[in-house]
């Protein structure tokens, strides 16, 4: 089936509802439907999700570009929003990263380091950068919305930017949001740290949301406009 210009991969089975999947191999989308519903209906559905379908098909080439990377100078790299080119150095000592200036971005490593290293390195540089900003993040908007984060981590994440763990008090957050500007990490925050009052999306949750921070959704579309280079809930 095609849908605009989107080809649409239907597998029909004994399910109550339809879903729809946007994965490997270049954002192919596939819809997993009950028996009874026909084509149009389908059809119609996806109709209804086109941008969310190329928002996932965009982000999905975006990952699989990412693994074709080399970590070697010339190539870009997001850094808290900005545009930057790696340049790879070897010394005999330690490795090491830094921001050079506003366009440069160093990686200096011991000869003969490979690519899964020099990937690990730069992963290991943007988490200590998000360790460093997220709890002062949380901490500002702990007392202003009125809750506490119990723990907080950081991790990989494929589909989202944050989750929340209502009962334990606890909220991730995505590797990724260190290549993104800092106000859209502080929209993921304040995001998860609102589902620690309202666990579900239901029109309370929009309301906290609305009222602590009016703009938050000109951040939730930046954030999800913003390249990914490189490599919410």
């Amino acid at each position: 089936m095609h849908v605009d210009d989107i080809e649409v991969e239907v597998h029909r089975k004994r399910i109550r509802h339809l879903y729809l999947r946007v994965g490997p191999p270049n954002g192919r989308l596939k819809v997993s439907a009950p028996l009874r519903i026909g084509d149009d209906a389908i059809r119609q559905a996806v109709e209804r999700r086109l941008p969310w379908v190329r928002r996932q098909q965009e982000r999905q080439r975006q990952r699989e570009r990412e693994s074709d990377r080399a970590f070697a100078s010339g190539e870009r790299h997001f850094v808290e929003g900005i545009d930057r080119v790696l340049n790879v150095t070897t010394h005999e000592g330690p490795p090491r990263i830094g921001l050079l200036d506003n366009a440069t971005l160093e990686m200096r490593v011991r000869p003969g380091t490979g690519r899964d290293e020099r990937a690990d390195l730069l992963d290991a540089w943007y988490r200590e950068r998000l360790r460093t900003s997220i709890p002062r993040l949380i901490a500002a908007w702990e007392p202003f919305m009125g809750v506490t984060v119990k723990e907080w981590r950081i991790r990989k994440m494929k589909t989202r930017w944050g989750s929340c763990s209502f009962r334990k008090g606890r909220i991730w957050l995505s590797l990724e949001l260190a290549k993104k500007p800092a106000h859209c990490l502080e929209y993921v925050i304040v995001h998860e740290m609102a589902h620690l009052i309202e666990p579900s999306h239901s029109r309370r949750f929009w309301d906290i949301l609305d009222r602590h921070m009016p703009d938050w959704r000109a951040r939730r579309d930046e954030l999800n406009r913003f390249p990914v280079m490189d490599g919410e809930d």
